[in-house]
């Protein structure tokens, strides 16, 4: 990927400091793309990785950063080894190292960009900590959403979305009165699958499911949009994010990726906004917010476009999105197990463990066996997802 570079100046800003949990990633690759093309507006402090140290590593090189940290206590020895004597940096490992990275005392901003529920308990260190979280990390909102945003307030501290969807959002609400919201309209492609029949989605196969027509993006979260339940977990998100009722946040299928979502006033006024389908489109916007970062992308070209189209999910080929508003109905920890018991289900799908639609029956079937619990701290979320994950591998290995 070829760095942004900035095509104009604004004066003299003060440099921003920059955490990043899970920069191996694509969202923290993309997002450290953007940094490189405005090396005088920000600086990397400290970055988190899963165990892809060949990233890592020329991340370190690049960006020097003084604090990173790793899954696994084995690699930090062998990624210190690869680096040049030269390179100050300490690399610790663990969640004890994540929260550090997370809470590093220099950083205006953390981006929260880890994989699944893994990040919630760095995100939440980092709120407590009096930091700002650009947060592409759903899981958090999605697993314990409303002690987050009743941190974040206490702190008086901004969340800036970096999913393109809630970035859409949160700048279609923008000077806009809250209590004059209809309706939040979350837009979402359909996937690989979206013209397939029940029949054929059931002999996909983890290679086809990979194939997302619009997005480049990792493995899970291309597999939960093929699913749709990226774009349930989305919907539990906004929930908690903009402060709106499950009644007011709906779901429209539109193909084309270029309205990334809507909301609708009392008026009848709908505000969208349009971009092409770039991550670094809704990273550079938090990085920089209030401004936005002269990046030279491609404008939309509107002719080539020719028309935009809208359809309803099809709950039968997309069972995912009702049990997302299932599980946010039941409230409590019931969102936590659904993820949870999902991300096992797709873990397993991704090694040809269960087919494509098992992965629905999995989620389900948890839910189902699930005694909903109100969430009043962080462990009874870490208690619930552990017993999802414990009774998805059960049914997992049994299968």
């Amino acid at each position: 990927m070829t760095p942004l570079r900035a095509t104009a100046r604004r004066g003299i800003l003060k440099t921003k400091i920059i955490s990043i949990l899970g920069s191996t990633g694509s969202i923290g690759r993309s997002t450290l793309d953007v940094i490189a093309g405005f090396p005088d507006r920000y600086r990397v402090c400290a970055l988190a990785a899963g165990q892809n140290i060949e990233f890592l590593r020329e991340q370190i090189k690049t960006f020097r950063p003084r604090l990173v940290a790793i899954r696994d206590e084995i690699l930090v020895k062998k990624l210190r080894s690869e680096l040049p004597a030269d390179i100050d940096v300490t690399i610790l490992s663990g969640m004890e190292g994540y929260i550090q990275v997370a809470t590093a005392e220099e950083a205006d901003l953390v981006v929260s960009a880890m994989v699944g529920s893994a990040g919630l308990v760095p995100t939440f260190s980092a709120i407590k900590a009096g930091k700002n979280v650009a947060l592409a990390n759903k899981e958090t909102l999605v697993s314990a959403g409303r002690l987050v945003m009743a941190e974040a307030r206490k702190r008086n501290l901004t969340i800036f979305p970096i999913d393109s969807e809630h970035s859409a959002i949160y700048q279609s609400l923008s000077g806009q009165q809250r209590r004059d919201l209809r309706r939040i309209i979350l837009t979402a492609s359909g996937g690989p699958f979206r013209k397939m029949s029940p029949e054929e989605v059931v002999k996909t196969t983890p290679e086809q499911a990979l194939a997302h027509p619009n997005w480049t993006m990792g493995p899970k979260i291309t597999i939960d949009s093929a699913t749709l339940m990226n774009k349930g977990l989305e919907v539990i998100e906004a929930r908690w994010l903009f402060d709106v009722p499950p009644e007011q946040i709906h779901v429209h299928v539109h193909p084309q990726s270029i309205i990334h979502s809507m909301v609708e006033y009392v008026d009848g006024c709908v505000i969208a906004q349009m971009g092409i389908p770039d991550m670094r489109v809704p990273i550079a916007y938090a990085l920089a917010y209030p401004d936005r970062l002269p990046v030279p992308l491609p404008s939309l070209d509107f002719f080539s476009i020719g028309k935009l189209t809208f359809e309803r999910p099809d709950p039968e080929r997309f069972p995912c999105l009702r049990l997302a508003f299932e599980a946010l109905a039941a409230g409590g920890t019931a969102p936590c197990v659904l993820n949870a018991a999902n991300e096992m289900a797709v873990d397993a799908f991704l090694k040809k463990k269960i087919g494509f639609m098992d992965i629905p029956s999995m989620v389900e079937w948890v839910l189902s066996r699930h005694s909903v619990v109100e969430v009043n701290q962080i462990r009874d979320v870490l208690d619930a997802d552990k017993w999802a994950r414990e009774e998805a591998r059960r049914m997992i290995e049994a299968l």
